[in-house]
């Protein structure tokens, strides 16, 4: 099966060895969005701006793609602190509508640029 690159300016460029998405047939591999504003690859502050900043970069891949989020059915959700994840889930509800697709929600110790969040999704995306 063939491998497409997705890529867009309408998110961060990614700053390692990586491609912003793999589409592989109907699915889409969206690799891990932290809070950078794709303009100027500088980290959003504090929590609610990162969260908000993360669905608008995983949507701009997605776009990108040839779907959106609601064709997300996998989403990994990494925070610093898990405190913050009652403010993911209320944030994400305004992003995605039910079906909401299938999550996980872990702590970690660090994330890159001392981002506060980082997300990665699959897609599938029909026909």
């Amino acid at each position: 099966m063939p491998k497409q690159v997705i890529q867009t300016p309408a998110a961060p460029k990614a700053i390692g060895t990586y491609s912003q998405a793999i589409r592989a047939g109907a699915t889409v591999y969206l690799s891990g969005q932290i809070a950078l504003d794709p303009a100027t690859m500088q980290l959003m502050d504090g929590i609610e701006a990162q969260i908000h900043q993360v669905f608008r970069n995983l949507q701009a891949v997605a776009r990108a793609s040839g779907g959106d989020l609601g064709d997300v059915v996998k989403l990994n959700v990494f925070l610093t602190d898990l405190a913050h994840f009652a403010r993911v889930n209320e944030i994400m509800a305004g992003y995605f509508q039910e079906p909401y697709p299938a999550r996980a929600a872990v702590g970690v110790a660090s994330l890159p640029r001392n981002a506060l969040v980082e997300m990665d999704a699959v897609m599938v995306i029909e026909g």
